[in-house]
């Protein structure tokens, strides 16, 4: 006769409890039934059965769940319906099966927005959100990523925000699905590979607006993660004003729209050439004071001198010829810091596009990825471009 092995009952029941939760099915469990026999413990957690017209599961919830009630009540009631979001386990001591819900809504709310409450409450318990990990964005980027649809109007949108702005910045596209069962992939990809070029300033994530199955892919656990991963400052730029996506807690900085995100990015280079007028005028008025005040102490001073000391009369002029000095050497000074401001502006000048257009010169780009074409190794006979001059553009055809 073999031996048969005997297991004792902690055995069987930790053996139980494991298999349960190392199904994935049951590990991440939503469920929807009727709420009954209901009492809380003095410690705050709640016992309940979820039941249908036939069957029926014990539940327990931890003080440190949340949930919904749509009605402003409790968080449950007996004969509530309720959707519940949780796990299988089993309770040893009692050699209960029960489900530890997390998460509890009431019927009738859809299975997206449950799974949006669900990791968002999880991503801000983690730390995700936090306002004191985001980061500052960059006053003056030099390259500018943006990981959205190369077809959509919503590239053309930041490319022409940027161009307007910002012209010295170079926008730089890693495309991606901005909806549909490949986007979220497709985007953590895309910001992966802005991380990896090295020499992006900043990045913006962005799409239309939509419902939430379209935004959805902004809602994902891997693109929240790929964002708060990201080395470099990310914006998003998701939907409309009202449309709040995960994506845009997680971001360090959150833009209304894909333009607004655009405009959060680039600086305006015609305010910064106002501000350097400015520069300019109180430095000017400031020369101006000094002079100014300069001559009268001089003034003052030869009046005591006058006063006190009129046998020094023939001092006088040396006196003037001082006060001739000053005022030349302050003008001189005033004048220094005019020409160096103009230098300024003529640099800031120098670097707009168009001033170079104005000159003669030609804009070449690819006519199909409108990238810009740097070397003639760069174009193909018969490839397609684009060539822009002082007052607009026309397509050609390389020979």
């Amino acid at each position: 006769m073999s031996m048969r092995t005997v297991y004792t009952v902690a055995q069987v029941t930790a053996y139980l409890r494991e298999s349960l939760e190392a199904d994935p099915l049951l590990a991440d469990l939503w469920l929807t039934g009727e709420v009954s026999n209901l009492t809380r413990s003095a410690a705050g957690h709640v016992y309940f059965t979820v039941k249908d017209a036939q069957n029926q599961l014990r539940c327990v919830m931890f003080r440190f769940g949340r949930g919904v009630d749509a009605r402003g009540g409790d968080l449950l009631r007996n004969g509530d319906a309720a959707i519940l979001h949780g796990k299988v386990s089993l309770y040893p001591a009692r050699g209960d099966l029960q489900i530890v819900v997390d998460l509890v809504q009431p019927a009738g709310t859809g299975v997206l927005q449950l799974e949006y409450e669900r990791l968002k409450a999880q991503l801000e318990e983690e730390g995700l959100f936090d306002p004191g990990r985001k980061r500052p964005l960059p006053s003056f980027p030099q390259r500018i990523g943006v990981v959205t649809s190369p077809t959509g109007a919503v590239f053309h949108d930041i490319c022409n925000v940027v161009g307007r702005r910002y012209p010295m910045a170079e926008v730089v596209l890693a495309p991606a699905s901005v909806q549909g069962q490949s986007a979220a992939t497709e985007i953590v990809a895309a910001l992966r590979a802005l991380n990896d070029l090295g020499d992006i300033d900043v990045i913006i994530v962005a799409r239309g607006g939509g419902s939430l199955e379209e935004l959805w892919p902004f809602n994902e656990e891997a693109v929240a993660r790929a964002i708060y991963a990201s080395r470099v400052p990310v914006i998003s730029g998701v939907g409309h004003e009202t449309d709040v996506t995960i994506a845009d807690l997680v971001a360090d900085v959150r833009a209304p729209t894909p333009s607004a995100a655009a405009e959060i990015a680039a600086p305006d280079a015609a305010q910064l050439r106002r501000q350097v007028a400015m520069l300019q005028g109180t430095s000017a008025t400031a020369l101006g004071r000094a002079v100014f005040q300069g001559r009268q102490q001089v003034e003052a001073q030869a009046q005591q001198l006058l006063r006190y000391a009129p046998q020094v009369q023939y001092h006088h002029q040396r006196v003037d010829d001082l006060t001739l000095g000053l005022a030349r050497a302050l003008g001189q000074s005033l004048a220094l810091s005019r020409e160096r401001f103009g230098g300024m502006g003529q640099r800031l000048h120098a670097l707009n596009p168009s001033a170079i257009l104005e000159r003669g010169y030609a804009y070449l780009q690819r006519g199909d990825t409108g990238e810009p074409v740097l070397t003639v190794a760069a174009v193909h006979p018969d490839d397609l471009l684009k060539v822009t001059v002082r007052d607009g553009s026309f397509g050609a055809r390389a020979v």
